[in-house]
C-alpha cells in the first residue's frame, strides 16, 4: 500500500450528494447506471456513471444519499461524460456496494 501525506488526502474533495435521477446506461460495456447527483448550491447537480446494477435498481437509488469525489477531471465513458466518482466497495463477488452515510447530512457536505 502506497503512503500519502495528509496534505495529499486534503486534495481529494469527497462530498455528500443525493441521487435525483438514475437511468440504465445501455451503451456501457459493463452494466451501469447514469446518475444525476445533487451536491447543493455550491457544486450543483453532477453526472456519474456507476457499475452498481447488481445490488441496486434505478428506483431504489433516487433519493439515496451517496459520497463522491467531485474534483477529478470529467471522464468520457462512451457517449456519457462522468463528472464525479461515486464511491463504493467491492463485495466478495466483485460487485459494488455504495459507501453509505450513517445519517443524512446537507448535500455538498465535505468529508473531514
Amino acid at each position: 500500500m502506497a503512503e500519502i501525506s495528509f496534505d495529499d488526502f486534503l486534495k481529494v474533495d469527497i462530498r455528500a450528494g443525493t441521487i435525483v435521477e438514475a437511468q440504465e446506461f445501455a451503451q456501457a460495456r459493463k452494466p451501469a447506471y447514469k446518475l444525476k447527483i445533487d451536491f447543493g448550491d455550491e457544486i450543483g447537480i453532477k453526472k456519474s456513471s456507476a457499475q452498481i446494477t447488481v445490488h441496486y435498481s434505478c428506483k431504489d437509488l433516487v433519493g439515496r444519499q451517496v459520497m463522491a469525489v467531485v474534483n477529478f477531471p470529467p471522464r468520457q465513458i462512451g457517449p456519457f461524460m462522468s463528472e464525479v466518482l461515486t464511491l463504493g466497495y467491492s463485495d466478495e463477488n466483485g460487485d459494488i456496494v455504495l459507501s453509505a452515510l450513517e445519517r443524512p447530512v446537507p448535500n455538498g457536505s465535505r468529508l473531514h
